[in-house]
């Protein structure tokens, strides 16, 4: 009896091995592949430039008397920067200033008298050669004026160089100047830059360079924050290449403004370049990569009017917006599986769902 309980259990579990054998339906979503412009999306990175650099220097040579500004200072343009000892200048600009005085008095005495020889000439109370002498006297008079003011001028223009002005707004990025210190033309004292204008340099590959132009769309982050991104502008591309590196350089512009945009600062760019073609593209989510080199799209097909799931060797191209373009494998209008995909078995029965959202 026991035997025949034995028998009855084996056949039952025989009968029942192909339900268990057969694969539980996978629940799947699914989007439909498509054809799509083909955009290739290369990665560069940059430097934020200022548009205006400079290195200032004095104009004349001096003692540093006055530092009005450190590293960090925001300045204005024509702002006083530095100032060298100018006591000797100021002595040389104030006798200036006194000869001229005095060639003023000259040529007005002069003029005064010529007018009193003038006024006694027609009743020949005066010698005409005191008239033509005097003529002469006020013309020397005139051109002695004419030496004095330029020496004034020119005296009040050094006295000017000693003091070193702000040629527009900006930053001091450095000062190698103390006071106390002897300086001279030529040499660095300060460096300015502009903060109003500021652009991000790449170096774009040779290969990349004749499908940049003014229309290429550029997004960027600055330094450590990689989440935001900021549009951009091509400004210009400049055909010098770096030897060393057979790259070009490309300045880019923020299209909108960016307080903390600060010159020096690393940047991470994205150029957006049509190839001209149109091709069929998936989802990210649905191309998968396996060790041994495989890369695989799954597909729902129709088999006797159920959903199952099909394996598809693919090779794939650029990458865009979220998406690969697939060069063989798959053809548009095929349903690829985006989610639920990874463990999935060729000939498995699926359930196709809507995702939320």
């Amino acid at each position: 009896m026991l035997r025949i309980q034995l028998l009855s259990v084996f056949a039952l579990a025989l009968f029942a091995l192909p339900t268990l054998a057969q694969p539980a339906t996978a629940p799947v979503s699914v989007e439909v592949a498509s054809e799509r412009d083909i955009t290739q999306v290369i990665q560069l990175s940059g430097t934020v430039t200022a548009e205006r650099h400079a290195e200032l220097s004095v104009a004349t040579s001096g003692l540093v008397t006055a530092l009005a500004v450190d590293a960090g200072t925001q300045v204005d343009a024509g702002q006083p920067l530095l100032e060298l000892d100018a006591e000797l200048a100021q002595y040389q600009y104030r006798s200036a200033l006194a000869a001229e005085s005095q060639a003023e008095r000259a040529l007005a005495d002069a003029r005064r008298r010529l007018e009193e020889a003038r006024s006694l000439a027609p009743n020949q109370s005066i010698a005409k050669t005191v008239v033509r002498d005097l003529e002469a006297e006020v013309a020397e008079d005139e051109a002695a004026l004419e030496r004095a003011r330029a020496e004034s001028g020119y005296r009040r223009g050094i006295l000017a160089r000693h003091e070193l002005k702000a040629p527009f707004a900006g930053v001091i990025s450095d000062r190698s100047a103390e006071l106390g210190e002897w300086v001279t033309p030529g040499q660095p004292v300060l460096t300015l830059i502009s903060t109003a204008s500021l652009r991000l340099d790449l170096q774009v590959p040779e290969d990349y360079l004749g499908m940049v132009d003014t229309d290429t769309p550029v997004a960027f982050s600055l330094g450590a924050q990689r989440d935001k991104l900021y549009r951009g502008k091509v400004l210009s591309r400049v055909p010098a290449p770096d030897p060393n590196l057979r790259t070009f350089l490309v300045r880019v512009g923020p299209a909108e403004s960016i307080p903390r945009m600060l010159p020096g600062m690393s940047a991470r760019a994205e150029l957006r370049l049509p190839t001209g073609q149109r091709r069929v593209t998936v989802p990210r989510d649905a191309v998968l990569r396996y060790s041994d080199g495989r890369i695989v799209v799954w597909v729902v097909e129709e088999v006797d009017g159920v959903p199952t799931a099909a394996e598809r060797l693919v090779q794939v191209g650029f990458r865009f917006d979220g998406r690969i373009e697939i060069t063989s494998g798959i053809s548009a209008g095929e349903q690829v599986v985006i989610t639920g995909n990874e463990s999935l078995r060729n000939g498995q029965a699926v359930s196709v769902y809507q995702p939320e959202g």
